[in-house]
C-alpha cells in the first residue's frame, strides 16, 4: 500500500497515478462509487477498508479476478462470490482494537474515545496498547501481519495529508511539565512556524511534542497563552493519565484553531504505549513500530528539524537525522538541522562537539546550528 513521498505527476480522476498497478487503490465509498461509473474492470484493484454492501450488485458483476479486499464489511454473500471469481479477501480480526486497513489518520477523539465515561483504560489507543503486549500476539503470524499492514496504512495516510507542505520536525523530551518556561517556549516555537507558513510534525507524545503541537494549532499567540495557563493545572501525564488527557481535550475542544488548513501532526508510537498521545493535532499517525515511526518523522520532516532539549531518545533522533546529511551528495540542498539550548547540548548532553566534528569538511557541517532560543530556532526554519 506504501506510495512514494511525491505524487506521481499524471493523476486519474481517482487520484490514483494513471497505468501504475501499484496506485490502484480505493480507500473511500465516492471513489469506488466513480470507479462503478466508469464501468471498468476491478481485476487486481485493492479495495481498503469498506463497506462493500452498497456496491454488491456492481461487485457481482464485474471482473474482480487478482482483487484484493483489505478489511471493511462485506456480506457473506458478497464474500463467497468476490472469493469464488478470483479476488482474495483479508479479514480484519476482531479481537484488534483498531482497523489495520484504515486508509485515514487517527484524530485525537478517536484514540480517547470512551474515556471521559469509562477512564483511559477504556480507550482505543489503551486498548491497542495492551493487545500489541499481550503474549499471544507477539507469536501470532496473523497479528505480526496485522500490525505491519496497519503501520503502512498509517503511513501512507500521513504522506497523502502532508502532501504540499512545507513540514519542520520539532524534537524534544516527553517529561518537559506544561508548568515550565521550557514548555511555552516549546508551544511559542511550534506556532511561529505555522504562523509562518510550516506544518509541524512531531513525535505524538506529551511534554515538548505536546507543546509544539500546540502552539502549532492554536490561531493566535493570545490562544496559545490561554491554553498554557489552563493546561499548567496538571503538569505531568504521571500519575494520572485520566486527568492529564481529560484536561487536555478540554482544552482542545475550546481552543481558538484555524480553519485554513492543518498544519500540527503527530506520530507517536504503542511502542511507548505508557506515554499518551497529546491532543493538539489535526492528524495523528500512531505506529506500533517504533522504528518505522522514526523513520518516517525524519524522512517527513523536508523543511528541517528543530531539536530542543531531550534525553536518549532525543540523541538517537539527532545522530539519526545527521546520517543521511553527513552522507549526501555536495550539491544536494540539505535542510537546516537546529540544536536549542547552549549548555544542555555542549554540556548536560554534550552531542554538539560530535556533531561539528562529523560536519568538519563537509556539506553537514553547513546546516548544522546551535542556538540558544527556540526564537532563534524558528529564524533559521523560516528563512
Amino acid at each position: 500500500m506504501t506510495r512514494e513521498t511525491h505524487r506521481h505527476p499524471l493523476r486519474d480522476r481517482l487520484g490514483r497515478a494513471s497505468g501504475d498497478p501499484a496506485y490502484r487503490e480505493v480507500h473511500d465509498a465516492a471513489a469506488l462509487r466513480r470507479l462503478e461509473d466508469a464501468g471498468g474492470s476491478l481485476a487486481g484493484w485493492r479495495l481498503q477498508g469498506l463497506d462493500l454492501e452498497p456496491h454488491a450488485n456492481h461487485l457481482s458483476q464485474a471482473d474482480v479476478r487478482g482483487l484484493v479486499v483489505l478489511g471493511g464489511q462485506v456480506p457473506p454473500d458478497v464474500a463467497a462470490s468476490l472469493v469464488a471469481r478470483g479476488a482474495v479477501l483479508i479479514p480484519p480480526d476482531p479481537s484488534c482494537p483498531v482497523e489495520p486497513f484504515r486508509a485515514r489518520l487517527y484524530t485525537p477523539f478517536e484514540l480517547y474515545d470512551g474515556m471521559q465515561a469509562e477512564g483511559y483504560a477504556s480507550t482505543v489507543d489503551a486498548r491497542a496498547y495492551a493487545w500489541s503486549g499481550e503474549a499471544h500476539t507477539q507469536h501470532d503470524a496473523y497479528a505480526t501481519l496485522l500490525r505491519a499492514v496497519h503501520d503502512d496504512a498509517v503511513q501512507d495516510a500521513l504522506i497523502e495529508a502532508l502532501h504540499g507542505l512545507d513540514v519542520v520536525g520539532v524534537m524534544g523530551g516527553h517529561a518537559l511539565g506544561r508548568d515550565s518556561s521550557d514548555y511555552a517556549d516549546a508551544a511559542r516555537l511550534g506556532h511561529a512556524l505555522a504562523a509562518g507558513g510550516r506544518a509541524v510534525l512531531t513525535g505524538g507524545g506529551p511534554g515538548a511534542m505536546e507543546a509544539a503541537n500546540l502552539g502549532a494549532l492554536a490561531a493566535s499567540p493570545e490562544a496559545v497563552d490561554s491554553a498554557l495557563d489552563r493546561l499548567a493545572g496538571v503538569p505531568s501525564f504521571r500519575p494520572s493519565i485520566d486527568e492529564w488527557a481529560g484536561l487536555s481535550l478540554s482544552v482542545r475542544a475550546d481552543l481558538d484553531v484555524p480553519d485554513d488548513g492543518a498544519r500540527s501532526f503527530g506520530i507517536p508510537t504503542w511502542f511507548y504505549g505508557h506515554e499518551p498521545p497529546n491532543v493538539m493535532c489535526n492528524g495523528i499517525a500512531k505506529y506500533f513500530s517504533n522504528a518505522l515511526r522514526e523513520d518516517v518523522l525524519l524522512a517527513q520532516s523536508t523543511g528541517g528539524l528543530a531539536v530542543l532539549p531531550g534525553a536518549a531518545g532525543t540523541v538517537q533522533e539527532i545522530f539519526q537525522a545527521a546520517t543521511p546529511l553527513y552522507y549526501a551528495p555536495e550539491d544536494e540542498p540539505l535542510p537546516p538541522l537546529v540544536l536549542v539550548g547552549l549548555e544542555h547540548w555542549t554540556e548536560t548532553v554534550p552531542v554538539w562537539p560530535a556533531l561539528r566534528t562529523l560536519g568538519t569538511g563537509r556539506p553537514l557541517g553547513e546546516v548544522l546550528h546551535l542556538v540558544a532560543t527556540p526564537q532563534e530556532a524558528a529564524e533559521i526554519l523560516l528563512a
